[in-house]
């Protein structure tokens, strides 16, 4: 399949869809810097990934997918805070990093490929 445009792009779905879990799941968290952040980090992967397809090259593809790769992993990062602090759950916490890590194989898989 060929992929036409970013929203194509399963890894930008996955992403989406982790973008949302977290803001619904952290609406209600006064911790405003850590909300913030998080949010910031988690946005960061679909942004980069719509972006980078835009740029219409592979190399400026795969630089900006080596960024949403980054912000991956900072939203895993932020995942274990977010657990320790009490602001999501431990079942929150399984599915929002396996989704994370599931994302993060498939942008290294679309790297490998340019």
């Amino acid at each position: 399949m060929k992929i036409e445009k970013f929203e194509d792009i399963i890894a930008w779905q996955k992403a989406k869809k982790l973008t949302i879990l977290i803001h619904a799941q952290l609406k209600n968290c006064r911790d405003f810097s850590f909300r913030d952040q998080i949010q910031r980090a988690v946005i960061s992967i679909m942004n980069n990934i719509a972006e980078g397809f835009e740029r219409r090259t592979n190399k400026e593809l795969k630089n900006f997918l080596f960024i949403a790769k980054g912000s991956c992993g900072e939203t895993r990062s932020m995942l274990y805070l977010a657990l320790q602090l009490g602001y999501i759950n431990k079942e929150q916490f399984k599915n929002n990093y396996d989704l994370s890590v599931e994302i993060s194989k498939i942008i290294s898989g679309l790297i490998k490929t340019l």
